[in-house]
C-alpha cells in the first residue's frame, strides 16, 4: 500500500507492524487506566490550584459570571470564566467545558465562551463553526455551573512571543495564515498563532524530555481546573462532566481516561482510529492526539473508553475533513464494543452528522440533553 505522504517510506508501516503490534486492543478497568497516565506523564501528585482567586463577577443575560484565577505551580497564573443561573437554587451539576485547538492559541475560553465584554468580530467569525453562538453560557443557561479556563499554551498560559526561538519568528515573513488571512483578526492574532503552531513542536520535544507528552501537560492543568469547580460550594461534586469540540473533545477524552470523579464526558469532532489517520489525516492534529509511546499499548477509542461504563457520548462529523468515515465508524464501534464487555452498551453513544468539522446548535441541543439524562438523574 502506498501512502500519500510517505510515498518511497510507504513499506515503513508495514515493517513497523513487524517490530511489534500497533494499536493492540486495551480493554478497560485499571491495567488500562493506569497505563494510560503512565504514557501522559504529570498524573502523579495533587493537582489542585494554588492561590485560588476570584477576580470579577457580573450578571448578564440571565446569568452570574465570574473571572476567576489559580495558580498551576510554574508559569502565568490561569485565567477562567465561571457561568451559573441568576436564579440558582442548591448545588448545580458541574461542567468543565473545553475549548478546541484551532490552530488558535492567542485566545483560549474566549472562542466558546462571553465574559462581561462583548466578544471581538474575529471571535464571532471563530465561531461559525459552533452555530454562531458562545456554546458556554448556552450550556449554563441549561441549568449547569460551567466553567471555562485557558489551556496550557493558550491564552493566558501562552508563551509569549519573546521565548519563542528566533529560528521559528524568522518563518513569519513567509507565513500562510490559514482561515485568518484576510480575515477580520488583528495582525498580532495572526503572526501570534502561526508562531504557536511551529511552536508547539518545540514544546513536544521539552515535554518529552522532562518526562511528560504535551497531552499530559494539557490534561493536568484541566483536572486542576475540574478540581478548581468541584471546591466550588454551588456544585454538586457527585454530578461533574466535561464537553469539547475538536482540540476540546481531545482534552475530553483525556479527562475521561484520568479523572475518577468524572460523571459523564461528551467528545465532539476528535474519534478515529489511529489506522483510519494513516496517513494524510495526521498531518493537520496536534500532538495531544499522539501521546508518545500509546499506539504500542492501545488505540485512541480505548483511550477514551478505559473507565468505562462511565457514560461517553461522542459526535461525529460525516464529512469531517480531519478524518476518514472509516476511521470514525471503526472507532465507533470499538467504543461500543468496549462498553458492552463491561456490561453496560447504553453508557455509550454515538451520534453521526453530516457535514463537516463542527459543532453545531443541533449537536449543541442534543449534548446538552445528553447531559442533563446523566447529570440530573437520580
Amino acid at each position: 500500500m502506498t501512502y500519500p505522504h510517505l510515498g518511497i517510506f510507504s513499506d515503513w508501516v508495514e515493517e513497523a507492524r513487524k517490530k511489534g503490534p500497533l494499536y493492540p486492543i486495551a480493554t478497560p478497568g485499571p491495567e488500562t487506566q493506569a497505563r494510560v497516565r503512565e504514557v501522559l506523564g504529570f498524573c502523579n501528585g495533587p493537582e489542585l490550584p494554588i492561590d485560588a482567586k476570584v477576580e470579577d463577577r457580573w450578571e448578564q443575560d440571565g446569568l452570574i459570571g465570574e473571572e476567576v484565577t489559580w495558580w498551576v505551580g510554574y508559569g502565568p497564573r490561569t485565567h477562567a470564566w465561571l457561568f451559573k443561573p441568576i436564579d440558582t437554587v442548591g448545588a448545580l451539576p458541574g461542567i468543565l467545558a473545553l475549548h478546541d485547538h484551532g490552530g488558535f492559541k492567542y485566545y483560549g475560553k474566549e472562542k466558546i465562551a462571553d465574559g462581561r465584554e462583548p466578544p471581538e468580530p474575529f471571535i464571532v467569525k471563530f465561531r461559525d463553526g459552533y452555530g454562531g453562538r458562545a456554546y458556554a453560557n448556552a450550556l449554563a443557561k441549561e441549568g449547569f455551573a460551567v466553567l471555562v479556563h485557558d489551556a496550557f499554551l493558550w491564552g493566558s498560559r501562552k508563551f509569549p512571543v519573546e521565548t519563542i526561538p528566533e529560528e521559528i519568528r524568522s518563518l513569519l515573513p513567509a507565513a500562510e495564515h490559514g482561515w485568518q488571512r484576510g480575515d477580520l483578526a488583528p495582525q498580532e492574532v495572526i503572526d501570534y498563532n502561526f508562531l504557536a503552531a511551529h511552536h508547539e513542536h518545540l514544546v513536544e520535544k521539552y515535554c518529552n524530555l522532562l518526562g511528560t507528552t504535551m497531552a499530559g501537560m494539557v490534561s493536568h492543568e484541566d483536572r486542576i481546573a475540574l478540581n478548581y469547580l468541584i471546591s466550588r460550594s454551588e456544585v454538586n461534586t457527585e454530578r461533574i462532566g466535561c464537553i469539547g469540540l475538536s482540540g476540546g473533545g481531545n482534552r475530553a477524552a483525556l479527562l475521561q481516561a484520568t479523572y475518577d470523579r468524572l460523571k459523564a464526558a461528551v467528545i465532539v469532532g476528535l474519534m478515529s482510529t489511529y489506522e483510519g489517520l494513516l496517513d494524510r489525516y495526521i498531518m493537520p492534529h496536534t500532538w495531544m492526539f499522539f501521546p508518545h509511546g500509546w499506539a504500542r499499548y492501545g488505540d485512541w477509542p480505548d483511550l477514551a473508553a478505559c473507565r468505562a461504563p462511565s457514560p461517553l457520548l461522542v459526535q461525529y462529523d460525516l464529512e469531517d475533513e480531519l478524518f476518514t468515515v472509516k476511521g470514525m465508524q471503526d472507532a465507533h464501534k470499538r467504543l461500543a464494543d468496549h462498553y458492552q464487555s463491561v456490561g453496560h452498551p447504553e453508557g455509550y453513544t454515538g451520534e453521526f452528522y453530516p457535514g463537516p468539522h463542527k459543532f453545531d446548535l443541533e449537536m449543541q441541543h442534543s449534548a446538552f440533553a445528553w447531559l442533563k439524562r446523566w447529570l440530573y438523574q437520580e
